[in-house]
């Protein structure tokens, strides 16, 4: 069955180790992620658009403030704009970026790790520490990845594919009478066949979004041997829920993997939070 998680993530009761207290920072290509965490906990979560800096930097600050906390954790797969909040962000407390202060700790096959996202590989984190099992991992952003982690926590890599919206642009752009359109979840009573253009479009990428999680989950499944747990995560998310492949939908991976570079990183003395 499929279980959806609220946005405050209960502590593993199996999680041990010390427990920091960081606002965390999962700068994404469209939007930034701002939480408290606190240990294993992950609060008041908000989603704020890349092109308002300004709130993003407030949102950090008031939840440092309202936590008494010392410390900022910022992830990105955005370079220019993780670099712009991390000069907003110094004198109001320590600022730590990971890869750079911070190490990932996952173990990989990858044949040159330079270039995978940390978005990736926290999520993976993040579903391991949950699960302690193989697990394949959807993030359904701004680009789809679907990762695949083995029984001893081990990032195998994965695919990559245009997210929902991008497919939209790109029909309308290289095409002369496909309409732009926002993405909205196709209305089941409105049936399987696209009524029009617009239903036909939307009805398009949200299968090839439920068709490629199905393809390449039963591609993993056959080359490990065996059906893993798939855990799904981003903005689109909810688009697979109640696909019975999928067996939960986590709000906040990223921000459960960041929690745990956090919970690692303090033990080792690299993070003082």
């Amino acid at each position: 069955m499929n279980q959806s998680t609220p946005n405050q993530t209960k502590p593993d009761p199996d999680a041990s180790g010390s427990q920091v207290s960081i606002v965390g920072l999962c700068v994404g290509n469209t939007r930034t992620r701002v939480a408290w965490v606190a240990g294993a906990e992950i609060h008041d979560p908000q989603s704020i658009d890349n092109a308002d800096a300004a709130a993003i930097v407030a949102a950090a600050k008031q939840l440092k403030d309202r936590n008494a906390g010392r410390a900022f954790v910022i992830a990105s797969v955005n370079k220019p704009m993780s670099e712009k909040l991390e000069t907003a962000l110094t004198g109001e407390g320590d600022v730590y970026i990971v890869g750079r202060d911070l190490e990932i700790p996952m173990k990989h096959t990858l044949e040159d790790a330079s270039t995978v996202g940390q978005d990736r590989l926290l999520d993976a984190l993040g579903a391991y520490a949950k699960l302690k099992e193989a697990c394949v991992v959807v993030d359904a952003g701004t680009a789809i990845t679907i990762d695949f982690v083995d029984g001893e926590g081990t990032f195998h890599g994965g695919v990559i594919a245009p997210g929902l919206r991008m497919m939209l642009k790109v029909m309308h752009q290289q095409t002369s009478a496909l309409p732009e359109l926002a993405y909205e979840v196709p209305k089941p009573e409105r049936g399987v066949f696209g009524k029009d253009t617009t239903h036909a479009m939307r009805l398009g990428v949200t299968n090839a979004l439920i068709g490629l999680v199905r393809f390449t989950v039963e591609t993993y499944a056959e080359h490990y041997q065996a059906f893993p747990p798939v855990i799904a995560t981003g903005g689109d998310a909810a688009v697979l829920d109640g696909d019975p492949i999928v067996d939960r939908i986590v709000t906040d991976l990223q921000m459960l993997g960041l929690a745990e570079v956090c919970r690692q990183a303090a033990e080792e003395g690299a993070l003082d939070a």
